[in-house]
C-alpha cells in the first residue's frame, strides 16, 4: 500500500501524543514536593511501559476485534500479539490509538503523589488498562456499546467524543476520585506547606509540552483538511481562554493571578475542547472553555474544604473539565459535523445523549475501579508506611533523589538516610492533633 499524506499525518501525530506523557510526567513533577518528583515520574513512565507490553499482546485486539460480551469490549483474542494487524493499515490506526490509552493511566496517578506503592501502582496499569481503558475505548469509538448498531448506542443515540473526553479524562477522573478514597490524604494535608509545588518552571514546561502534544491528540484523526484546519484552531483558543478565566477567577478569590493557575488553566482548556474540537465553531470553543476553566478553578479551590486530597487536581480538572466539555456539545455541536446541540436547532436529543454516556463511563469506571483498588489493597497493599512517606517516596521507592537538598522538616539531606528518629515513626510517634493526621 502507497503511503499517502494522510499515513504520515498519522505516524507524526501519533508521536505528538506520545510525547504528550513525558510532558506530563513534568508537569505533575513540578508540582510534587521535591523528595517525590522521581516517583511521579516513574509512574508516567512506567505507565508507558506496561500499556505498551499490554497492547502489544492483548490490548490492540481488544481495540480492533469484533464485540464480544455484549459489545463492552473487542476480542482480545482475535489478534494476540497483533498479528492479526501486521501488514494491514489497521496496525497503524492501533499504533495512534496506544498512545492515549498510555496516557489516560498517566493521568490518575497525580491524584495519589507521595503515597502510593510502586509495585502497586505498575500491577494497577496492567490491570486497569485491560479492564477499563481498552473496553471503554471500544465502547466509545469502536463497534461497541455506544456505536450506532450497540445496545447503548440505540437506545439514547451515538455520543460525541471526537478525542476523549469520555474514554480519557472522565475515565481517568472517575478512577482517580476512587483511589483518592481508597488510599487517604497524604500525611498533614492542608497543614503542611511542604506539599507545595516544588519547581513552578518545571510545571510550566510540561504544560507548553502538553500543548503542544495536543495538537495531534485532536487532530490525529481529522478526517478532511477543513475538519483538521477546525480542530487546529479550536486547540489554541480553547486552552487561552480557559487559561484567562482561570486567572481571572484566581484574581477575584485570591487576589493574584498564579503561574501555576496559567498551566492548570491552559490544561482545562485542552480538557474541555478534546470531545467537541470537531464539533463546535471557535466561539462556541472560547464559551465551553470559559465555563470549564471557572468551573476547574472552584473545584481545586474546594479540594480542602471537603477534605479529598487530590493532589495534583486531577479531579478538579480532568473530570470537571471533561464533563464540561463533554454536556456542553448537548447545547454548541454545529450541524454540518453531525448532530446538532440544542442552540443549533437540534432539540435536547443530543443533551441526552452526552449525559447519558458520561453517566454510564462514571459508572463502569467507578465500579471497576474500586474492585481492582480493593483487591489490590487487601493482598499488596496501596499506600506506603507513614514513616516511608516522612523520608520522601523517592528514596523509599526508588533509593535516589533528584536533588542535594535538606529537608528542613527533617534534618538530612534528601538522598541521605537519616541518623536519628524521624517524625511520626514508630521510634519518634508524633502526637494526633486532628482527625486528618491519623494516616
Amino acid at each position: 500500500m502507497e503511503l499517502t499524506a494522510g499515513h504520515v499525518w498519522t505516524v507524526v501525530a501519533a508521536g505528538l501524543v506520545f510525547f504528550m506523557t513525558p510532558g506530563l510526567a513534568l508537569f505533575y513533577g513540578g508540582m510534587t514536593r521535591a523528595k517525590g518528583v522521581l516517583n511521579m515520574m516513574m509512574m508516567s513512565f512506567s505507565a508507558i511501559a506496561v500499556v505498551a507490553v499490554v497492547w502489544a499482546l492483548w490490548g490492540g485486539s481488544m481495540l480492533a476485534g469484533d464485540p464480544v460480551l455484549g459489545g463492552l469490549t473487542g476480542n482480545p483474542f482475535a489478534n494476540l500479539g497483533l498479528h492479526g494487524l501486521l501488514g494491514t493499515e489497521g496496525l497503524l490506526s492501533s499504533d495512534f490509538s496506544v498512545t492515549f490509552a498510555i496516557i489516560t493511566v498517566a493521568l490518575i496517578s497525580g491524584a495519589i503523589a507521595d503515597r502510593t506503592r510502586f509495585g502497586t501502582w505498575v500491577v494497577f496499569t496492567l490491570v486497569w488498562v485491560t479492564l477499563v481503558y481498552f473496553p471503554l475505548a471500544y465502547m466509545v469509538w469502536g463497534d461497541g456499546l455506544f456505536s450506532e448498531d450497540g445496545a447503548l448506542g440505540r437506545i439514547f443515540g451515538e455520543p460525541i467524543d471526537f478525542a476523549g473526553g469520555l474514554a480519557v479524562h472522565i475515565n481517568a477522573g472517575i478512577a482517580a476520585l476512587v483511589l483518592i478514597l481508597l488510599i487517604g490524604a497524604r500525611r498533614g494535608f492542608g497543614r503542611d506547606s511542604g506539599q507545595r509545588p516544588h519547581n513552578l518552571p518545571l510545571v510550566m514546561l510540561g504544560s507548553a509540552i502538553l500543548w503542544f502534544g495536543w495538537f495531534g491528540f485532536n487532530a490525529g484523526a481529522a478526517t478532511t483538511v477543513e475538519q483538521a484546519a477546525l480542530i487546529w484552531t479550536n486547540t489554541l483558543v480553547a486552552p487561552a481562554a480557559a487559561m484567562l478565566a482561570w486567572l481571572l477567577t484566581e484574581r477575584i478569590r485570591d487576589g493574584h493571578a498564579t503561574s501555576l493557575g496559567a498551566a492548570s488553566g491552559s490544561v482545562a482548556g485542552l480538557v474541555a475542547i478534546t470531545p467537541a474540537c470537531a464539533n463546535v465553531t471557535p466561539v462556541g470553543a472560547i464559551a465551553l472553555s470559559v465555563v470549564a476553566g471557572v468551573c476547574s478553578a472552584i473545584a481545586v479551590g474546594l479540594k480542602y474544604r471537603i477534605r479529598l486530597d487530590d493532589s495534583l487536581d486531577v479531579c478538579g480538572v480532568h473530570l470537571v473539565s471533561g464533563i464540561v466539555g463533554t454536556v456542553a456539545l448537548g447545547f454548541l455541536a454545529i450541524p454540518s459535523e453531525g448532530r446538532a446541540g440544542l442552540f443549533y436547532g437540534g432539540g435536547w436529543s443530543l443533551l441526552g445523549t452526552q449525559l447519558a454516556a458520561t453517566v454510564f463511563v462514571a459508572l463502569y469506571t467507578g465500579v471497576l475501579t474500586l474492585v481492582i483498588g480493593l483487591v489490590l489493597k487487601a493482598t499488596v497493599g496501596l499506600r506506603i508506611t507513614r514513616r516511608d512517606e516522612v523520608i520522601g517516596v523517592d528514596l523509599t521507592q526508588h533509593a535516589e533523589s533528584a536533588y542535594s537538598l535538606k529537608d528542613e522538616a527533617t534534618g538530612y539531606f534528601a538522598g541521605q538516610v537519616p541518623a536519628r528518629p524521624l517524625p511520626g515513626t514508630p521510634e519518634a510517634p508524633v502526637p494526633v492533633t486532628s482527625k486528618g493526621d491519623t494516616q
